[in-house]
């Protein structure tokens, strides 16, 4: 697997941009939509080897002002400029912002209150190893059916990608698969013991399903996205989903799903036997 995270990320992102988001001309004979490294040189004010050097893991430790120039010339978004800057801290030897902890399995009773607080909606908490810690009955009504909670410690990356019964619970399963893998490599990512140890065996027991992910994913997940699920009794729905980070010390997020239709609200209705209407679709 490639531990050159700076470096895909860069990648990544310049294919992302098109030249006419970056007030450049198309031009002729573009084999590809994004950016050219030329052209990313032009735009950042580096040379054309220094970007190779980059993106080859060559170089992974660029300094601050070249980190902004290229977070301006690629666009970046806040959240993705404070994780260029994770990943080159990363690159330190012997540098983890987690230390020695492992992954966090104790809820605290002030989110397991949120949680309960959070009821009919479907949330769950999850840690860095996307192990299901607490939910409320609303996510359990979702998931069970499909059988994500079957095991003793549920697990939503190992259930995605080795349990046969995802393919069919996710009609857009290449996309949830993408998902998982950048949830497994955000923050200290592959570096950690156990979710290292988790990547080899998905990377054993799943093959190219997963190996090839590791190379082509950012750790950078999506915070919100509509996630289509089909269920057994309720059919197909759409949900609504966004992410909600604990501080730090708990190394953990909280993942909230809502109606994204009327179809679905109606739906998740007749799933808990509530009267139409107590969900409101987003």
């Amino acid at each position: 697997m490639s531990d050159n995270e700076l470096g895909l990320f860069l990648r990544l992102r310049r294919e992302a941009v098109t030249p006419a988001e970056a007030g450049l001309p198309t031009g002729p004979r573009r084999r590809t939509p994004g950016l050219r490294r030329a052209e990313l040189a032009t735009l950042a004010g580096v040379s054309v080897e220094y970007i190779t050097r980059l993106e080859q893991g060559r170089d992974r430790r660029p300094s601050a002002p070249v980190l902004a120039s290229l977070a301006d010339a690629l666009r970046l978004a806040p959240a993705e400029r404070l994780h260029l800057h994770q990943l080159v801290k990363g690159a330190e030897p012997g540098f983890s912002c987690m230390g020695s902890a492992g992954p966090n399995r104790t809820v605290r009773p002030t989110v397991r209150a949120l949680l309960d607080s959070l009821e009919p909606a479907a949330a769950v908490l999850l840690n860095r190893l996307s192990e299901v810690l607490a939910c409320t009955d609303g996510y359990r009504r979702l998931v069970e059916p499909i059988g994500l909670l079957d095991s003793a410690r549920p697990n939503l990356a190992r259930f995605v990608f080795t349990d046969p019964r995802a393919r069919t619970a996710f009609p857009d399963w290449e996309l949830v698969a993408d998902e998982q893998v950048a949830a497994l490599k955000r923050g200290p990512g592959l570096s950690e013991p156990e979710v290292g140890a988790l990547a080899d065996e998905l990377t054993v027991s799943c093959g190219a399903d997963f190996a090839t992910r590791l190379d082509r994913v950012s750790g950078l997940p999506r915070a919100s996205a509509v996630l289509r699920l089909a269920h057994p009794q309720a059919g197909e729905l759409r949900l609504a989903y966004e992410t909600l980070n604990l501080p730090v010390e708990d190394d953990q997020r909280l993942l909230v799903h809502l109606p994204a239709d009327d179809a679905t609200a109606a739906a998740l209705d007749r799933l808990a036997g509530r009267r139409p209407g107590a969900l409101r679709a987003v």
